[in-house]
């Protein structure tokens, strides 16, 4: 599949997610703003897919992604982030979503699993009521938070001190 190809709207999402189920496949779903890609990222999209079946990545939108992250960021648009995410060979599919947290997504798609990286614990996830309401199940993948794309900002990408 081509990468545009992978890249949906709201409502294509929801027909393709259908289409998949109807053909029996399971549904994972990662989320993130994925600002400057980074190893991180990528072992945590591997994690979800190994978890089984279609990978769909929500992407935050740039508003959003000022809103929790601060001025300055993104430091690129949404559109390219998610040609970016939609080009891994893991990646079945990524919407770009506006809200803050990805609790709409899930009430729209009903992933069979809701991917969180190892910042989070199964507890600690936010959208984990909503995942628990049709019962579907949140899974931790990845690698230790050792990367994280603020930090990449931080210390290689911030003027140096002499």
């Amino acid at each position: 599949m081509q990468t545009k190809d992978k890249i949906l709207s709201r409502e294509a999402l929801r027909d393709r997610v259908e289409r998949w189920r109807h053909e029996g496949v399971r549904i994972t779903l990662a989320n993130g703003g994925f600002d400057l890609l980074h190893v991180g990222h990528v072992r945590y999209l591997q994690g979800a897919k190994a978890l089984g079946g279609k990978l769909v990545v929500a992407i935050n939108s740039d508003e959003s992604v000022r809103t929790l992250k601060g001025a300055g960021r993104p430091i690129m648009p949404a559109e390219e982030r998610a040609e970016i995410v939609a080009a891994l060979a893991d990646v079945d599919a990524v919407v770009i979503f506006p809200e803050l947290d990805v609790r709409a997504i899930i009430r729209e798609i009903r992933p069979d699993i809701q991917a969180k990286g190892t910042d989070y614990t199964a507890d600690s996830v936010p959208e984990r009521d909503v995942v628990s309401e049709y019962g579907g199940r949140v899974e931790i993948v990845g690698d230790t938070k050792d990367h994280s794309t603020s930090e990449i900002i931080r210390s290689r990408l911030s003027p140096r001190k002499s």
